[in-house]
């Protein structure tokens, strides 16, 4: 039996069909590569093999990272919207608007019987696509299933960037700040795919029916197809329901490829596509400086920075001691410190938010009161501070005293434990902050804007996207003997670079390695500017949970030539600073009463009161949702600006509009009183 064979090799996926001489499907299989496209195709073929025994086949490959392999294996290749393109009008004739999207990209192809096809794709941005929507469902710690099933769930549809994950974090971690539904969130991410899509790719052309959907993410999220429909005004008559839409390309580059080719058998195709490819040194280019020659050196690298400690006390020695509470409530983790008078820290707290930054700091809150219960304790705090994303939220759910900029917070940490520090260099989860520090004053501040590639998300997007975990990343960076150079792309470029060097032979430790370069060369280059590493002055303080990470601190050390510290707590500078914060404006103002709500606080469920309106204060015209706790405060999110409240709601006094001013004394007022001697 003749039989003709697709490989469609994706950028996050390996779709294989066999088909028999009538065109029909007799094996299908769809699996996630990891990058490991050999292995993973390899594996599909031996399947096939075990199905089928061993036939001659016809084959041919495409998809975005079926070239390589195609070239170094010497089988055929056609662009991917080529096969589809032709499936579609061979097959699906009434088809007149072809929807696809793939893990990174995106295409619309607009049919007509008079001229050939108008194929529109995306260029160097994945915003839209489905590794933007698996980005989404990892902010979120849910399964795509799961998300999926939440975009379903949701009602209000909140304002979402969608050009690529980096903007869309910023947007989704203020909606969890704000206490926003999360099926509400997922179902706006699936509202900005579509926007995206139909922004970059239609831009203007009107979709005309019927409508083909295609690939991965139309097929697996239903939601996201729903979405789609909803937004083009379609009905079930106006979408064509093909067989296996995720293999819809695979197909076609099995049926419809009009290249000459010839047969191979199954087992041959197995091992061609099955030999690894070795890195040559032309393929690696220039190498970057191993962060690490040998285990011995690791080790007492590790050993010297171990030195850089934060005081401590025993628990039990807070007995009838003043203590004060700083929490970090930030993009990704949420950070507790309980701290004495003499600012030695007894207990701490970090955490995962979980996409619930309210139910993060409760845990953390009990946390602390079981191992003070344990120990017998009751701490007298009487005095309580907040910085991060979360600082509005938190102070009002919890009755915080005080609130702190993270820069503050982060400097008062900093000069601690290193009175002398010129430069504090802060990396969390999805932010940046470089202080310059002169006379014990931030005299300069850079902060990324709008981009976290480099960020502490930055490395653990790429870690789960190899399925490892971010500890075993950073282990395999320190053991890299051949760092590949990425350079300082955002993250969603930056796959396609990570792919490319995993083609040409790179080790995942190579990569990991490389990464750990790009974060830093990210915040010098990228965020600082940074031309002379001297303007840094020579005492360099590191802070943030990603410094946790030692491949990225030493590769900091690499490439400005000199050692840094890094304190033991890290990650954890942030609430230290603002427990210091507490204590010292306790210390100004020692009558005061704390209003914090107590470590064994209870948010049960429905005691959190939620309420919107629409604000018309100016033509953005926003869904300010209005947050009520039992302690009587509350907090509004929403909002583009800040009319309604201050963070913690405390008031806020409005300022004297001077033309308002101006013209009422002009044109309303009576005339004013000459004085004497004076003509009016």
């Amino acid at each position: 039996m003749d039989y003709q064979t697709g490989i469609d090799v994706g950028s996050t996926t390996v779709k294989l069909v066999v088909c028999d001489a009538r065109g029909y499907s007799v094996h299908a299989d769809y699996r996630r590569h990891h990058t490991r496209t050999r292995d993973t195709l390899a594996a599909m073929l031996a399947d096939a093999l075990a199905r089928l025994g061993d036939p001659s086949t016809t084959v041919t490959l495409t998809g975005s990272a079926g070239l390589g392999l195609a070239e170094s294996s010497g089988l055929p290749f056609v662009q991917e919207v080529v096969a589809a393109t032709r499936l579609v009008r061979r097959r699906y004739p009434e088809v007149r608007t072809l929807i696809e999207i793939g893990g990174e990209d995106s295409k619309i192809v607009y049919f007509d019987d008079r001229h050939g096809p108008d194929i529109r794709m995306n260029g160097s941005c994945a915003g839209g696509t489905g590794s933007f929507i698996e980005q989404m469902a990892v902010l979120l710690h849910v399964s795509l299933e799961e998300f999926d099933r939440l975009a379903g769930a949701g009602g209000e549809i909140h304002a979402i960037a969608s050009r690529c994950g980096v903007f869309a974090k910023t947007d989704i971690q203020a909606l969890l700040s704000g206490n926003a539904r999360r099926e509400d969130v997922a179902a706006s991410v699936f509202h900005a795919v579509v926007l995206q899509v139909m922004a970059t790719l239609a831009r203007g052309v009107d979709v005309r029916a019927k409508v083909l959907f295609a690939g991965g993410p139309l097929t697996f999220f239903p939601h996201l197809r729903r979405a789609f429909i909803r937004h083009l005004n379609l009905d079930e008559a106006d979408e064509v329901v093909c067989d296996r839409p995720e293999l819809l390309t695979a197909l076609g580059a099995a049926l419809y490829h009009a290249e000459s080719r010839g047969e191979i058998r199954l087992s041959e195709l197995r091992s061609r596509v099955g030999a690894p490819v070795r890195r040559t040194a032309d393929d690696a280019g220039e190498g970057l400086t191993v962060l690490f020659p040998d285990p011995d050196a690791y080790a007492a690298w590790e050993a010297e920075h171990a030195r850089h400690r934060v005081p401590r006390v025993v628990l039990g020695d807070l007995r009838a001691v003043d203590c004060y509470l700083g929490v970090d409530a930030g993009s990704t983790t949420t950070k507790l410190v309980l701290m004495d008078e003499k600012g030695r820290v007894a207990l701490t707290h970090y955490a995962n938010n979980d996409g619930d930054p309210l139910e993060a700091v409760r845990r953390g809150l009990a946390d602390f009161h079981q191992r003070c219960a344990q120990a017998r304790l009751s701490p007298r705090i009487v005095r309580t501070a907040v910085t991060g994303y979360g600082e509005g939220l938190i102070r009002a759910a919890f009755g915080i005293d005080d609130g702190i900029v993270e820069t503050l917070a982060h400097t008062r940490a900093a000069r601690t434990f290193l009175p002398e520090v010129s430069f504090i260099l802060d990396i969390g989860g999805q932010d940046m902050k470089a202080m310059t520090v002169r006379d014990g004053q931030v005299a300069d501040l850079q902060i990324n804007e709008a981009c976290s590639s480099g960020c502490g998300s930055f490395l653990e997007t790429f870690a789960r996207s190899l399925d490892l975990s971010v500890d075993a990343f950073a282990r395999l960076a320190c053991e890299a003997r051949r760092p590949v150079d990425l350079g300082t792309r955002c993250t969603v470029f930056m796959n396609s670079k990570v792919k490319q060097a995993l083609r040409d032979g790179a080790t995942v430790a190579d990569i990991s390695a490389g990464l750990a370069y790009s974060v830093v060369k990210n915040s010098l280059y990228k965020v600082l500017k940074l031309r002379d590493p001297a303007v840094l002055g020579e005492r360099i303080c590191v802070q943030g949970g990603t410094f946790r990470n030692p491949a990225v601190l030493r590769a900091l050390e690499v490439l400005l030539g000199r050692p840094v510290v890094r304190a033991d707590l890290s990650e954890l500078m942030g609430a230290y600073g603002a427990a210091l914060t507490a204590r010292h404006r306790q210390r100004l103002t020692p009558a005061r009463r704390s209003t914090f709500a107590g470590l064994d606080v209870q948010l049960p469920a429905g005691a959190v009161r939620k309420s919107g309106h629409r604000c018309r204060g100016c033509e953005n015209r926003c869904r300010v949702t209005t947050l009520r706790f039992p302690n009587g405060r509350r907090y509004q999110t929403g909002n583009r600006c800040e009319r309604h409240a201050a963070p913690g709601d405390e008031a806020v006094s409005p300022g004297v509009n001077l033309f308002e001013e101006k013209l009422r004394s002009l044109f309303d007022g009576s005339p004013a009183a000459a004085a004497p001697g004076r003509p009016t």
